[in-house]
Parts: structure tokens; C-alpha cells; sequence
């Protein structure tokens, strides 16, 4: 059965909005040459970063969700590898040298076609400022944390879920709270 859904706009004025043979996906196709052109999920990789017992943040200075309180993040690059992603944010965004522990959680984010790879992560230098894409960057007692300023549902789960395995050397990558 074909999946449903609204097409986008499509890549070129000969495409059109079709299964291809042997899919079971509408896709946008080359009328003239049958070339599929595939829109997939973008993935976001990011860190809880810890320091001494506190969580670094950095207080958003671009939309979505400009002033609220987020963990280093954002979109991995073309041919970079996900932990090299996320210690790139932690530098975009705080300008803080990490290292990077153990994956913490796979998030899927289907409504924004997101999958976000969450890593538990320590600074490797107690220096860092806000980057350009920060207002301000701070570290946290647990107490503290901004809970009713945080960007998105995911750093919420992210910081309950670093909660669990803080001090654990082996643990399970979580996925989505139920």
C-alpha cells in the first residue's frame, strides 16, 4: 500500500509526485531520465556535557526557540562522523573543547523528520563562552536548570535520562520516553 502524504515542491519542473517501481513510497521522479530524488530525515547530534558535577547550557540566540535554554546540538554535516559532529556544536555553540564518554540516547523526532544522537560527553578544558549561535553559556547544579526554559522536549530527556547513568561505565543508549 503506498505511504500518503503531501508532496513537497518538487527538485526541478519535470519531477513528478509518484511510487516508483518496485517502492511503495511516493517520491519525486524524473519524468525524463526516472531518477528518484529521496528527501530524508536530517540528524542532529548533540552532548550533555558535565563539569564538575553540572550540566553546560547555552541559552539559544537563533529561532527556533530564540532565549531558551538548550544543550550543545545541531545538524551533523556531510561526511562527518556523529561524535565529530557534536564536539563540532559543542565548540559552535560554547566555544568548549569536549570529550565525548558514550552515546546516550537515539531520539526520533518523525514530525520534523529529525533523528537526534544524544552523547554523554565531559569538558576536556573548564573554558568556554557563548558562540555566535548562543546568547549565553552556562554550567548548571542539577537543582538550577532552567526546567521551565528548555528549547525542546529531547534536552529534557536528555538530562533525565544522563541522570540515570551518571556514574555508570556501561549502559544501555536510551531511545524516546514513553
Amino acid at each position: 500500500m503506498p505511504q500518503s502524504r503531501k508532496p513537497p515542491p518538487p527538485p526541478a519542473p519535470h519531477f513528478e509526485w509518484r511510487v516508483p517501481d518496485g517502492d511503495t513510497t511516493a517520491r519525486h521522479v524524473c519524468g525524463r531520465c526516472g531518477h528518484i530524488h529521496y528527501t530524508n530525515p536530517k540528524i542532529v547530534v548533540g552532548s550533555v556535557v558535565a563539569h564538575e558535577g553540572r550540566i553546560l547550557l547555552c541559552r539559544r540566540a537563533i529561532e527556533p526557540r530564540r532565549n531558551f535554554w538548550t544543550l550543545p546540538a545541531g545538524f551533523l554535516e556531510e561526511h562527518e562522523a556523529p561524535e565529530d559532529g557534536a564536539r563540532r556544536e559543542a565548540r559552535e555553540e560554547a566555544n568548549a573543547e569536549i570529550a565525548i564518554d558514550a552515546l546516550l540516547a537515539v531520539y526520533a523526532v518523525p514530525h520534523i523528520s529529525q533523528v537526534q544522537l544524544m552523547y554523554r560527553a565531559r569538558l576536556a578544558q573548564p573554558d568556554f563562552s557563548a558562540g555566535p549561535e548562543s546568547l549565553d553559556v552556562a554550567l548548571f547544579d542539577w537543582a538550577d536548570i532552567p526546567w521551565t526554559e528548555l528549547a525542546f522536549p529531547s534536552v529534557k530527556w536528555a538530562l533525565d535520562q544522563h541522570r540515570q547513568v551518571e556514574g555508570k561505565e556501561v549502559f544501555a543508549p536510551f531511545s524516546n520516553p514513553r
